[in-house]
């Protein structure tokens, strides 16, 4: 499961960043990385970008960022 498919309201822990290079060191500045909570709080009315709890703070992701991230729920 990704990022991209958790609905708003919905958590998981980041299992890892698929993509490699430049895509992956952003995803990584931005706070993301392996172990870490996250929380889908709403989605654009068109889908894009997902709005995320992480780390204390609220991040607005692209949809194509977000399928990057694989999540473990539960």
């Amino acid at each position: 499961m990704t990022l991209r498919d958790l609905k708003p309201g919905q958590a998981g822990t980041v299992i890892s960043i698929g993509e490699k290079g430049p895509l992956k060191r952003r995803i990584m500045d931005m706070g993301i990385t392996r172990g870490i909570d996250v929380k889908v709080v709403k989605v654009a009315p068109l889908g894009d970008p997902i709005e995320v709890n992480i780390r204390g703070y609220e991040l607005s992701i692209r949809k194509d960022e977000a399928a990057q991230i694989e999540i473990s729920v539960g």
